[in-house]
């Protein structure tokens, strides 16, 4: 990464405000009339309630049409500024396609930025691939440089999460968790639903919509580019680290895995966190069901919670990532209990 250089405070004008005894209410209730000065701050005020640019991601490029910005994996924190998720997009000869959009304003317009260094077509749709933060917030920057009107694509049930409560949660969220770094965000909603199996054309590139069930989360979105035998597949599958369950299904992801191969055959699975690559699905199902098997199995023996995390923990598909997996010592234990729960579910 380049710069700019990160920093951990990034709202140094406000704070020199406070220093001077004067928070944006402050300004605003002393009387713009009197205060020519208090104009000028309000003047600014967009400046100092939006967060620091994010640094620059070089794209890189994994096939004729499509291009990746890798976000290191990990978690949201006051030193990454949200950029935790990668954004993929699409070069086609009708203009720019953009598959996830990141965390916030800041991470939309670095996007942006990286974009332009690839090629000047302007982006002409985005599609956000399920309604957690990490993966849409970005939408505000796509909105406000390319037009409110800018089609922005997803499942209706994440559409209806964005524009309720999910939308300003998320919003939220991540301003905590990155210390105030992603303030100035604005929630914006997609407005083109799509459906599964649906074909859309833009220009040379064909994109393919699939969804069959839950998986991550009830309304995971996979784009399909079918010439060059690449699928974004968001979060139903990661690299290195345990995909967040709270809202999916272990036994959905299989069946949504299977289903989707059978579909596309053989192809380059880009996911929204960690490395694109041809076996991941396989890959991290193994690791999965290395999970769910020893939990259907102590439900079927009448054994409890404790003792199919300690069969988990010695399943060796489990084991041997046990040391690499980000998050795996703070994460195993609740996944184990979500895939005990769904077990005992599925049993009865």
């Amino acid at each position: 990464m380049s710069s700019p250089k990160l920093s951990p405070q990034p709202l140094t004008r406000r704070g020199a405000l406070g220093r001077m005894g004067l928070g944006l209410g402050g300004v605003l209730g002393a009387g713009l009339a009197v205060l020519p000065e208090a104009r000028l701050l309000a003047a600014q005020a967009g400046d100092f309630l939006t967060g620091p640019p994010v640094a620059d991601v070089k794209p890189r490029q994994l096939s004729p049409h499509v291009w990746l910005l890798y976000a290191q994996d990990g978690f949201p924190t006051p030193e990454n500024r949200g950029l935790m998720a990668s954004m993929a997009f699409v070069v086609t000869s009708a203009g720019v396609v953009v598959l996830d959009t990141g965390a916030s304003l800041q991470i939309g317009e670095m996007a942006i930025r990286m974009i332009r260094t690839v090629t000047p077509k302007p982006v002409i749709a985005v599609f956000n691939s399920h309604y957690h933060g990490d993966h849409w917030l970005g939408n505000h920057a796509f909105a406000q440089t390319f037009g409110a009107d800018l089609p922005i694509h997803a499942l209706p049930h994440t559409v209806a999460q964005i524009r309720g409560a999910e939308g300003s949660l998320w919003r939220s969220l991540m301003e905590r968790w990155t210390n105030q770094a992603t303030v100035g965000t604005e929630v914006v909603v997609p407005n083109r639903e799509v459906t599964p199996g649906q074909r859309l054309r833009f220009g040379d590139v064909t994109l393919v919509m699939h969804h069959h069930g839950t998986a991550h989360t009830p309304s995971d979105l996979c784009v399909q580019v079918v010439e060059d035998g690449v699928t974004h597949v968001g979060d139903i599958a990661m690299t290195n680290r345990i995909a967040n369950l709270d809202d999916g299904s272990y036994a959905g992801t299989f069946r949504y895995y299977a289903a989707m191969q059978a579909l596309t055959g053989p192809q380059l699975w880009v996911p929204g966190h960690g490395e694109p690559a041809r076996d991941l699905l396989d890959a991290y199902g193994r690791f999965l069901a290395g999970i769910w098997e020893p939990c259907v199995q102590a439900v079927k023996d009448g054994r409890d919670e404790a003792a199919a995390k300690a069969m988990v923990l010695r399943d060796p598909r489990v084991a041997t990532r046990a040391k690499t997996m980000a998050g795996f010592d703070s994460n195993i234990g609740k996944y184990v209990s979500l895939a005990y729960l769904e077990a005992e579910k599925e049993a009865f």
